[in-house]
């Protein structure tokens, strides 16, 4: 009798969805859901053979049989039991620590330089910009490639004929220190158009009024940026740091091509390193897991980024 006593009093599940969608709370995720269902579609199967061909043997033998040997986590302990993993783990994450850090700083002095020439200046500069963003990877690292060129290159002469020492035949890729500077020089200038055009978006938004008040408080050049400029910032610096973190982690293009596609060990990244278990010795279920292995990194490294981004945004 309680019971059928207190059933009037319980709203029908179909209301209750037709007042929160009258409300407001489910019409933002009913917009994102065509795009989710797409990107879900066209992810989910890549993904799920990725995982599915880690937990295999799967070489050369069983490519040809179309067979995998059911090995578990097995691959993953491997990998993870690898020496040079450990390595390329490292490597990669100083790499990416180091691109991030200087495509962000010098993007961020170009945006704030552009905001103090002329506008023709400026226009030349965004324009000079743009091209560098649009040229084609392998066509600038091939650019590059012929200037770090150990016999023809043009980096040498121009450092021999400023007597900064005797660069005559200098392989700048004997010694991986000055290597990866190298791999690091290329990658930061492809990005630094995209941070720099982004960031100066951001910029002419800033409020004239309040950097004005700022500097008539007394304010300097630095407090003005450090308290005014960045705080509003902040959003588009945290969305162009986790873009970049994504990007420059992943990097392959760059390594491959200037190495002449034969890196050495000491120049694996975790990109190189997935490729050259899969394709260089034909240990595909090894590679796959490094490439899981991969995601999971940077699902790792990029939380703090996407946290801290929907907390503006909310906060906003």
């Amino acid at each position: 009798m309680a019971t059928a006593a207190a059933a009037p009093d319980l709203e029908p599940a179909s209301s209750f969805l037709r007042r929160r969608w009258l409300s407001g709370q489910l019409f933002p995720y009913a917009l994102i859901t065509p795009s989710v269902a797409v990107i879900a579609g066209v992810l989910a199967f890549p993904l799920g053979m990725l995982v599915w061909l880690s937990l295999q043997h799967y070489g050369l033998r069983e490519l040809i049989a179309h067979q995998g040997e059911w090995v578990g986590l097995g691959n993953y302990q491997a990998i993870l039991a690898d020496p040079l993993f450990r390595q390329v783990i490292f490597r990669s994450l100083a790499f990416t620590f180091t691109c991030v850090a200087l495509t962000i700083l010098l993007s961020t002095l170009i945006a704030l330089l552009l905001l103090k020439v002329r506008r023709a200046v400026s226009v030349v500069v965004m324009s000079a910009l743009v091209f560098v963003w649009a040229t084609p990877v392998i066509v600038t690292v091939d650019i590059w490639q012929w200037m770090f060129d150990y016999e023809f290159g043009v980096i040498n002469y121009l450092l021999t004929q400023l007597h900064l020492g005797n660069f005559i035949h200098h392989n700048w890729f004997d010694n991986p220190v000055q290597g990866l500077g190298v791999l690091v020089l290329v990658v930061v200038w492809g990005a630094i158009p995209f941070v720099t055009i982004t960031v100066f978006a951001g910029l002419l938004q800033v409020p004239g009024e309040l950097l004005d008040a700022a500097e008539v408080d007394g304010a300097g050049p630095w407090q003005r940026f450090r308290f005014v400029t960045a705080p509003m910032l902040k959003p588009i610096f945290l969305i162009v740091t986790c873009l970049s973190t994504i990007w420059d982690f992943g990097v392959f293009n760059q390594i491959y091509v200037l190495l002449n596609q034969r890196p050495s060990a000491d120049y694996y990244t975790i990109a190189i390193y997935s490729y050259r278990e899969s394709f260089g010795v034909s240990q595909y279920g090894l590679g796959a897991t490094i490439a899981v292995l991969m995601v999971l990194v940077l699902i790792v490294v990029t939380l703090f980024y996407v946290r801290e981004t929907v907390r503006q945004a909310e906060i906003a």
